[in-house]
């Protein structure tokens, strides 16, 4: 059954600039994002984007740390969802068996995402 979708828009620019202050990286983005992006602005802002559009497929918005949720990529390059902390207990009240699906876009300025939260 599929909960909820969301979507997001996010200028490329905005996030590189947001990026030059100390604390932006470390407060949105996990190790593990932080390393498979390599510096790249544009996988920076999809994987913010990601993390809007999930909290919007949850219908709760942000109300939890975004490292909350991570957007990793398969070897393939596919974008994937992990949860945890507040964000995997709001989406493990409803039902433990869960799936998010994501996916993102961009262009040389802007990144969409969508997601996709879909209970089994």
């Amino acid at each position: 059954m599929i909960y909820g979708i969301g979507t997001d828009l996010t200028e490329i620019s905005r996030i590189r600039r947001a990026c030059e202050r100390d604390t932006f990286l470390t407060k949105n983005f996990s190790d593990e994002e932080r390393r498979q992006a390599l510096g790249s602005f544009s996988k920076l802002a999809g994987d913010f984007a990601v993390k809007e559009a999930v909290s919007k497929a949850m219908g709760t918005g942000i109300l939890f740390p975004l490292t909350d949720i991570e957007c990793l990529r398969a070897e393939s390059g596919k974008p994937y969802v992990r949860i945890s902390g507040e964000a995997e207990r709001i989406v493990a009240s409803v039902s433990p068996d869960y799936r998010i699906h994501v996916s993102i876009s961009n262009t040389k300025e802007l990144v969409s995402a969508v997601a996709v939260l879909e209970y089994l």
